[in-house]
This record gives structure tokens, C-alpha cells and sequence, in this order.
């Protein structure tokens, strides 16, 4: 995987004033997403408040602004700005989500259970990936695919299997908003941890942070 955005044709195009007339910020951090962290994109419904009706003009939306948009079409990684800013002109303002089960699974926990667990994990040394935290007060941990199917046994292993624990693993077929999307009309995401190119080559396995997240989460139940 290279490290500048879209390879040096990607690079040479950030360059150029008039290639960027009429890019967004979202094509931006979408290119980012595909050239420099290698991540599929796909084109997500939002929810505007206070009434949180979803763009999808679905009045019975089951996720209002939390869904990807009906017909769009994956961006995948490696997408240039130039590919991406053709690709997002289809859906002008639509959400940013990254699919879940490809290159990352997610491990979810409350944000005060994430903010406490983060730092106790970076004391420890242990790897980390990036972490998303919403607007409605979640944390969302990139850990290595699979790690969704092997939750149940992992807590089973560490004696967490029958703990009331506000914890969940996100898998093939979830997706997650990101940052600076507005996530279902609740306010915009941020990074708690963002990307870094010490994670660039994947996230770390779940079985390495589960331990802790498992433990804040059953501390903070007490």
C-alpha cells in the first residue's frame, strides 16, 4: 500500500487549483480513506434534525441517516481524488461509511469505557488502530477482521461470557460513519484515535484489547 493519496497521480492532483473547483471536504476525507489508508467508501444517507427524516426519502426508514444510499456505488481503495470526486458527484452531501468486515472489524463500547480503556492501552504499549467516536456517545475500536464471528468464544476465554457487558462487535454487512460525516442526524463524527501509519498495515487482533475494553465496560456496570 503507497502512503500519499491516490499514488503520485493522486498526489500531483491535490496540487492543481483548478482540478479542486467544486470538491468538498467529504471528497477529500474520502480520498484519503481510499489512497492512503486503503478502505472501500460507500455513499451513505444522512438525516437532517430536528426531525431526523432520512435522504433516502423513505418515510419509513428503519435508519434514518444511517444506511448506505440505494444504487450507489462503492468507491473502492485505492480511488483517486479525481475518481472519487467523479464518484461522490452522483450523491452531493452524502455520508461517509466504511464497510465493516473487509479490511476491519469494530469492537463498540460506551465512549467513557472507550476513553478510559484507551489510555490504559497505550500505557500498556499494546497496538491500536483508529477509533471513531459518535455523536451519540459510542466508541468504535478497529481491530483485524473476524472479529465479530470469534467474540462470543474470545470472552468465553477470558471469563467475560456471562458479564453484563455494554460491549459489540461490528462484522460483515455493519458499517460505520466517518469522520466528518454527520451520523442520523445526531451530530458529526470525530476520532478518538485517528488513523496513523503505525496501523496502516492493519489493525491489531481483538484477543490484544478485549481484555481491557471487557473490564472498563464491567467497572463501569458496577
Amino acid at each position: 500500500m503507497g502512503f500519499t493519496i491516490g499514488g503520485s497521480r493522486g498526489t500531483k492532483e491535490f496540487r492543481s487549483g483548478t482540478r479542486r473547483r467544486g470538491r468538498t471536504s467529504e471528497c477529500t476525507a474520502v480520498a484519503e480513506y481510499t489512497g492512503l489508508w486503503g478502505w472501500d467508501v460507500v455513499p451513505g444517507a444522512r438525516a437532517a434534525a430536528p426531525s431526523r427524516d432520512c435522504s433516502c426519502g423513505d418515510g419509513r426508514c428503519a435508519a434514518p441517516g444511517a444506511h448506505p444510499l440505494p444504487f450507489a456505488r462503492t468507491v473502492p481503495a485505492g480511488a483517486t481524488l479525481d475518481e472519487v470526486t467523479d464518484a461522490w458527484a452522483g450523491c452531493p452531501g452524502a455520508a461517509i461509511l466504511l464497510p465493516v468486515g473487509r479490511a476491519f472489524d469494530v469492537i463498540e463500547v460506551s465512549e467513557e469505557a472507550g476513553r478510559r480503556a484507551l489510555v490504559r492501552l497505550e500505557r500498556m504499549g499494546l497496538p491500536l488502530g483508529p477509533v471513531i467516536v459518535t455523536a451519540d456517545g459510542r466508541a468504535q475500536f478497529f481491530v483485524a477482521p473476524g472479529a465479530a464471528a470469534e467474540l462470543p468464544q474470545l470472552l468465553y476465554r477470558m471469563g467475560w461470557d456471562d458479564a453484563d457487558l455494554d460491549l459489540r462487535a461490528l462484522g460483515p454487512g455493519a458499517f460505520v460513519t466517518a469522520p466528518p460525516s454527520d451520523r442520523a442526524g445526531l451530530g458529526r463524527t470525530g476520532w478518538l484515535r485517528p488513523p496513523a501509519l503505525d496501523c496502516a498495515g492493519g489493525p491489531p487482533q481483538a484477543r490484544l484489547l478485549l481484555g481491557t475494553l471487557a473490564y472498563i465496560c464491567h467497572r463501569l456496570r458496577r
